[in-house]
């Protein structure tokens, strides 16, 4: 994941945030404003927290809690085991004990990994810039302990801080990554050592620029969560109009092949359909590019803002 939540050059705009995150790193032993350090913490994090939902104790609890609900069903269906209902139901009993033991100490293990070493002070870190109003560009769903669609409030979600006042003498453009404008220095009494030392330090000194959003990102968003009902509904026009020319020929009504009709909508249903996928495609591969090239304009030290809900789906699911 090249995409960050926040980069160190972000969070050193604000020296009050920067000292405060050096704080959490001394606490962790982390240094949480190096960006590459950052980037292999996470995602041997997420490894590590894949790895633990796939533990064997998981699997059999969710088996054993499984085989415990449906046996007290199961037995009066076997004659076999109608006799020894009590001992069946006994074992049930058991099923269940050991399925729920070994899911929480499934879960157990898994939030310990999530909420122990330097991860929890991650998210302290993402906490702090949130309240010195540092933009944070997404915030992947595994890091708070949510589910995979990134519903509910997670396992460890990132803690609020009392909101800090910007500085005053920050520049507006700081916020939106935009270049800023540099003053010109006074003349100098040595010409050539200023011809020579200026270049390099106005190069130093220029911000990186955040990519602008193409009109074909923004079309995305727009249509990212449309559609997706085609498919289901030519098939039910589909089977109508075959059901209705079955009842025409089964029975003495006619009337039922004007159903016949419904199938050619339900191929125009389909051509719809298939030319809307090919546009989302599209115009998702256009959101995907862009995406990587704010991905790059971080790494290189650009203060990137918040992506949409759509972008930052796409930057959770896909390696940018």
């Amino acid at each position: 994941m090249d995409l960050l939540p926040v980069n160190g050059a972000a969070l050193a705009d604000d020296p009050r945030a920067l000292e405060a995150v050096r704080a959490v790193g001394l606490r962790y032993g982390f240094d949480y404003t190096d960006d590459a350090a950052v980037t292999a913490l996470l995602a041997e994090r997420k490894r590590a927290l894949e790895a633990e939902q796939r533990q064997p104790a998981a699997w059999l609890g969710v088996l054993a809690l499984t085989a415990g609900l449906l046996l007290p069903f199961v037995v009066p269906m076997v004659p076999a085991l109608t006799d020894r209902l009590f001992a069946a139901l006994g074992a049930a009993g058991c099923l269940l004990v050991v399925g729920v033991a070994l899911v929480v100490h499934a879960r157990t293990r898994w939030k310990r990994a999530l909420t122990r070493g330097p991860l929890a002070g991650y998210r302290e870190v993402l906490g702090l810039a949130r309240a010195h109003g540092v933009p944070l560009t997404h915030v992947p769903a595994w890091l708070e302990g949510r589910s995979s669609t990134g519903g509910g409030k997670g396992a460890a979600p990132i803690p609020t801080y009392a909101t800090v006042e910007p500085l005053p003498d920050t520049p507006p453009s700081h916020a939106t990554g935009a270049p800023s404008t540099t003053p010109v220095a006074a003349p100098s009494t040595t010409p050539i050592a200023a011809s020579t030392t200026a270049p390099s330090t106005a190069s130093a000194a220029a911000p990186v620029a955040v990519p602008p959003k193409p009109e074909a990102v923004r079309s995305y968003e727009t249509m990212a969560d449309v559609g997706g009902w085609h498919d289901e509904t030519g098939c039910l026009l589909f089977l109508a109009g075959g059901g209705g020319a079955i009842w025409a020929a089964t029975s003495a009504e006619p009337v039922g092949y004007g159903a016949l009709l419904l199938v050619p909508l339900a191929g125009y249903v389909w051509l719809i359909g298939r030319r809307q996928g090919r546009e989302k495609e599209r115009l998702r591969e256009a959101a995907l590019a862009y995406v990587r090239e704010v991905a790059a304009a971080q790494a290189a030290g650009a203060r990137v803002p918040e992506l949409s809900p759509e972008l930052r789906k796409l930057a959770e699911t896909q390696d940018v």
